[in-house]
């Protein structure tokens, strides 16, 4: 897990939250029961039958895994940003009687930032008079329905889908969406909930150059162009541009204002995409820094596309501030005159906001009923609704909403109140915006009398206007043009806000052609190395007994490991109920909160092997003691215990500790044959520049593979470019850096070699840090052909290489990938947002990635086939691919399933779950016998299998669920 210097722990806090959990749970019943469902059966006559019938929050807290305080803004308030996980086991049921149907939820996983606001502060008992929460971007969220199916069948459901019904709940905890708790009475609470906006970023789309071509024609031979468009997105806000056909360099000239609740925290994030007829082609991404353009005023400049090999766009970004004065009000106008645009609204001159409280004394319903009040606010050809208050002639909205204004000179305001059918109206208003300008702090805060209403009926509004300004020393002026050196695609780097030097007038200085070193995730080098030593166990159960159990026998005991979907197995030792194996196991893991290494103990028969015992250990612990010695009980067996030693290897740049951790490696032996490792490797390949055109003349689709000794890593394949970019991260642990080398190659889809590199690791250990960044020459290319990488050498600290009082048996330094039964492709964990690690398989074979495992609620197997990659051409067109498989034994062919097929697609992706109705225990003895094949005609000579696996389910923890990729074997295998 990465770390910021001003963010901190917070463990006291979910030590509250757990302790508090029940509570929580209670509080959270309690408003479902009494408050929600009596709003939603008043919603709607399809649902007045609703009620909640079970409601259970589960064990599993809310974790908060960091904490950052904000105290560089306003005093009058505590700003904090709490970055939570929660994984929780939550039960909600729901019912509706009058269409029979049974609905719920069984899980939550949510990850995401949450600001939290306390304010205003007070001089008295509670301090704070209001706590406001709210996303600043959208949270991960992961619901686990059940009866989601019966739900949507309902009149006035049956439109939504599970994805809507995700996204709308997404999208209500996201900005300019608050949740504010008042802590005292007498606070305006729709002005904490809605404060105004922090300013305006006025968004000049320009144009963007050197976009990946998606159109080709005659089956790929001939490259085409694309037809660029571009979708912008500032929390909820999103507009999406023209497209501009067959272009690879769109001029757009487009403006978009955009308000900006909360800076720092807010992004612009800028999408371009190929309009097609079917499904549009991603061209790449841009990601602004709101605080950034707030410092600056004014940002013009050429930012470059990432995730894709080359392309660049436009952009000029103004900040816009409040002014609480119509002195500059004129100005302003006449300035935005004076600004060309190609959308249809000219640039605004204010913004207004509109915080509608409540209403009185609003006329019944025929039959003397209550209405249900709703208001509909209007501005020119705006119109915005508040929520509806059932059943209530006082009701009480605490709504608010904001709008651009153009002209408020020239405008009014329409507020119509209405029944919930919008047929019914229970009154009007209309105000003339002129009457702010006159108004101090351009502010109404007021009763207004309704008309059309009841003679007493009036609603209670507060109307606050505020004058966009741009500074004078950033005065807008029509969008620039492209500056002279703009630079474009990869080849001149990544260009971040942060970094641009601004020039005269507000223009970036153009980049360098090049970037002279690599910009990684900030998570890049960060994961850590665990060794288990696996020493012995004592006073095991004797399973195999004799003669119907009246000669007590011994055991074949034998301990599988299972630690971040990975699984180790120890050879069995005959006949023995005190058994030593020395055996150890590393690898390397990322830090990430709740995992533990889960130990099973199993007595090996000729049928099925019987259960010894079990145990946990956090990895936390571990890496809080650094260093563990003791034994360990086995849980779930009379009798029995195990003996470990566990360290968590500090990572040094000391090469002064490399001969002694050689030394101490030297004298270890291992069952296992293990040799330590002394260090561990970490590659991040960044981008190639200047390859060699294909035969055929067109750019090559290139992927770098990345080996060292028996181990390798590939990339994905980036899209035709002679500079392709990357960005992916690969690590591998070294016995002896003084001896071992470093080679990248590179090809065009796996066959015809572009050229390659190699780097003696000893020419890492000569550099600062251990630290190598910098272009390498390609080998076997043209002369200009380089990639740009880098390698960190950490060298494997250990404490027992210090102390030297052990026998050869005992834990250090780290052994290297030839561990029986451990297959290197595991090593990496998970695929990061901008690089791979960990979903790259580490031998050059074709693969498939697979999720495996079993839900003890639903008393199912499921096995997700997620995609393949690097699959065999049988054709010019590449394949037909599609994947098959069963689970053996199956004499009758039941368990056969198989995916859609992806038409001329080596890298197709298929995310097709399938589900099996068999207990654990069955799914535990079934072998996966899994096909990719080529669809082909029955006359065709094309070869249908494209690669096989088989695999033992035994050896993966279905309960805890797998996701990797797996190697693929070929036919003659």
């Amino acid at each position: 897990m990465v770390t910021f210097p001003d963010v901190e722990k917070a463990e006291w806090l979910n030590k509250m939250l757990q302790q508090a959990w029940p509570f929580i749970g209670h509080f959270v019943e309690k408003l479902l029961l009494e408050t929600i469902a009596p709003t939603i059966r008043a919603s709607s006559i399809h649902l007045q039958t609703l009620s909640f019938t079970k409601v259970n929050l589960g064990d599993k807290a809310l974790k908060v895994v960091g904490v950052k305080a904000h105290t560089e803004h306003d005093r009058r308030q505590v700003m904090l940003d709490l970055y939570l996980s929660y994984a929780g086991d939550a039960e909600i049921n729901v019912e509706i009687k009058k269409y029979f149907c049974k609905a719920g939820v069984k899980g939550i996983q949510l990850q995401g930032k949450l600001r939290v606001i306390l304010e205003p502060l007070i001089g008295d008992v509670p301090l704070v008079g209001a706590i406001t929460m709210f996303f600043i971007r959208r949270p991960k969220l992961d619901i686990n329905w059940t009866g989601l199916t019966n739900l949507l069948d309902i009149p006035g459901l049956n439109a939504m889908s599970d994805t809507m019904i995700m996204d709308a709940i997404a999208s209500q905890l996201v900005l300019p969406n608050r949740l504010t708790i008042p802590l005292v009475a007498d606070l305006q609470v729709a002005q904490l909930r809605s404060p105004l906006p922090r300013g305006v970023v006025r968004i000049h789309l320009l144009e963007a150059e050197d976009l990946t071509a998606k159109d080709t024609v005659i089956k790929g031979l001939i490259d085409g162009k694309s037809d660029p468009y571009a979708v912008l997105r500032v929390g909820t806000q999103i507009f999406t541009s023209r497209h501009v056909d067959s272009n690879l360099n769109p001029q757009w000239r487009e403006m978009y204002e955009v308000i900006v609740h909360e800076v720092p925290g807010q992004e612009l994030e800028v999408e371009v995409f190929d309009k097609d007829p079917d499904q549009d082609d991603f061209l790449g991404r841009v990601k602004v820094d709101l605080a950034i353009v707030k410092q600056a005023r004014v940002v013009d400049d050429w930012f470059n596309l990432r995730d894709v090999p080359s392309g660049s766009v436009h952009l000029r970004l103004e900040w816009l501030s409040l002014l609480s004065s119509a002195d500059r009000l004129t100005e302003v106008i006449q300035r935005n005159q004076n600004l060309t645009s190609k959308t249809t609204d000219p640039p605004s001159a204010a913004i207004l906001a509109v915080y509608l409280d409540q209403a009185q004394d609003l006329p019944m319903r025929k039959g003397n009923k209550d209405p249900s009040p709703m208001v509909q606010i209007s501005i020119q050809d705006t119109t915005k609704e508040s929520k509806t208050c059932y059943g209530c002639s006082h009701p009480v909205w605490e709504d608010a909403f904001t709008f651009f204004i153009q002209d408020p000179r020239k405008q009014d305001i329409d507020i119509q109140v209405k029944d919930d059918d919008r047929a019914l109206s229970l009154g009007s208003l209309s105000i003339p915006l002129a009457r702010l300008l006159t108004s101090p702090e351009l502010t109404m805060d007021q009763w207004f009398q309704l008309d059309s209403s009841t003679s007493a009926g009036r609603i209670y509004i507060k109307i606050v206007l505020r004058v966009l300004w741009l500074s004078d020393d950033a005065t807008p002026t029509t969008p620039s043009t492209r500056p002279l050196a703009p630079g474009s695609g990869p080849g001149h780097g990544g260009i971040t806000a942060e970094l641009n030097p601004m020039g005269p007038g507000g223009l970036a200085k153009p980049p360098p052609s090049r970037p002279q070193h690599t910009t990684p995730d900030p998570e890049f080098a960060t994961e850590g190395v665990l060794r288990i030593h696996l020493l012995e166990a004592q006073n095991l159960i004797a399973k195999d007994n004799f003669m119907g159990g009246m000669v007590k026998g011994k055991s074949d005991p034998y301990v599988k490991i299972r630690v971040a979907g990975m699984t180790f197995r120890s050879h069995t030792i005959k006949e023995n109920l005190n058994p030593v194996w020395n055996e150890l196991y590393e690898v390397i893991l990322t830090q990430l909160p709740g995992q533990e290494i889960q130990f099973d103990l199993f007595d090996k028969d000729i049928d099925q092997d019987d259960f010894l015992g079990r145990f946990k250990v956090n990895l936390r612990d571990i890496i809080s003691a650094q260093f563990i010695n003791t034994w360990y009980t086995l849980n779930d067996v009379k009798s029995g215990r195990v003996h470990l030693l566990l360290e968590w290897l500090p990572r040094v740049s000391d090469l002064l500790k490399l001969e002694q951790i050689l030394q101490y490696q030297s004298q270890q032996l291992f069952q296992n044959k293990v040799v330590l490792s002394a260090a561990v490797l970490f590659v991040y390949v960044e981008r190639a520049h200047g390859l060699a055109l294909k035969k055929s003349g067109k750019e090559p689709k290139v992927g770098a593979e990345v080996i060292l000794k028996n181990v390798s890593h590939k990339t994905k394949v980036c899209e035709r470019s002679t500079s392709p970019r990357w960005d992916e991260a690969f690590h591998f642990l070294i016995r002896d850096p003084r001896e071992e080398t470093l080679t990248v190659k590179l090809s065009h889809s796996w066959g015809q070699a572009l050229g390659s590199t190699t780097l003696a690791l000893r020419e890492v250990m000569a550099e600062p840090n251990l630290v190598l960044d910098r272009w390498l020459a390609l080998d076997g290319a043209l002369p200009e052909s380089q990639i740009l990488l880098r390698a960190t050498l950490k060298i494997l600290d250990t404490q027992l290489a210090t102390l030297c009082r052990r026998a050869p048996g005992d834990l250090d330094s780290m052994g290297e990938v030839v561990i029986p039964r451990w297959d290197p492709s595991h090593l990496d964990l998970r695929h990061r947002a901008g690089f791979a690690m960990g979903s790259d398989g580490s031998t050059s074979s074709s693969q498939v990635k697979l999720s495996l495992g079993y839900g003890t609620e639903e008393n199912r197997l499921f096995i997700t086939v997620h995609a393949c990659r690097a699959l065999t051409a049988c054709s010019k067109d590449g394949a037909d691919s599609y994947v098959t498989f069963m689970l053996l034994p199956d004499k009758k062919g039941t368990t056969k399933r198989r995916t859609a097929t992806k038409k001329r697609d080596l890298n197709p992706e298929f995310n097709e779950r399938f589900d099996f109705e068999l207990s654990l225990e069955e799914s535990s003895q079934k072998k996966l016998d899994l096909s990719v094949k080529n669809s082909v005609s029955f006359m065709s000579r094309e070869r249908e299998l494209l690669g096989k696996l088989q695999l033992d389910l035994d050896q993966i923890d279905l309960k805890s669920g797998v996701t990797q990729w797996y190697d693929l074997l070929p036919e003659s295998s």
